[in-house]
């Protein structure tokens, strides 16, 4: 297991997720990688998200955070159904705010605020429904 956050930060991560999700039918994840082993962080992120199997919610309203803390990247990843509803610059916003946390050593309150604005976006396109199941597990998972 990558040694990134403490566990209070991974508990608070969690929280975030859940609540995002009791707003919404979509789905989130956080996913922590070793390394890119030379590859795209996006290119890796795509992968990570159908290893995680991302792809198989109903709405296709996923949303992927990778982070690769030892080579300080990460990316933010959404599928098809939100980024169909989404502009073109959403992706980028959401880096640039965490970006700020990041830029401090603030990790775990950068991905708590992009989880919380992906969530009030993922709201305003896929509100919670009577009938929503969670599809996607909400605890960070880890890589190799």
């Amino acid at each position: 297991m990558i040694d990134f956050f403490k566990k209070e930060e991974e508990r608070q991560i969690v929280q975030a997720i859940k609540k995002a999700e009791k707003r919404t039918s979509g789905e989130i994840r956080v996913h922590l990688e070793r390394e890119l082993d030379g590859h795209d962080v996006l290119d890796v992120a795509a992968e990570v998200f159908y290893l995680l199997e991302m792809e198989k919610t109903d709405a296709r309203n996923g949303v992927l955070f990778l982070i690769v803390p030892e080579e300080h990247k990460f990316a933010v990843i959404g599928d098809k159904g939100i980024n169909e509803k989404v502009p073109a610059n959403f992706w980028d916003d959401i880096k640039d705010r965490m970006v700020v946390h990041f830029k401090k050593a603030d990790y775990a309150k950068g991905v708590i605020e992009g989880v919380d604005l992906v969530g009030e976006k993922l709201h305003e396109f896929f509100p919670y429904q009577s009938d929503d199941k969670n599809e996607l597990p909400d605890e960070i998972s880890y890589g190799d």
